[in-house]
């Protein structure tokens, strides 16, 4: 029998326009804190920090 889904869907959301770009997951036994990432944000033309929301929209 299989374990329980040890993986999380989340969303990433920038940080400067609060517009969701980016859909991920990560896995919540290794990594407890929440995901901060530099990525390509497409309403603001630059690199911003994303943070990790469950929320999807």
């Amino acid at each position: 029998m299989a374990k329980k889904d040890q993986r999380l869907v989340l969303a990433l959301i920038c940080t400067v326009c609060k517009s969701q770009n980016y859909i991920t997951s990560r896995n919540k036994v290794n990594t407890t804190e929440k995901i901060v990432l530099k990525k390509y944000c497409r309403k603001c033309r630059k690199h911003t920090e994303h943070k990790e929301t469950s929320k999807l929209d």
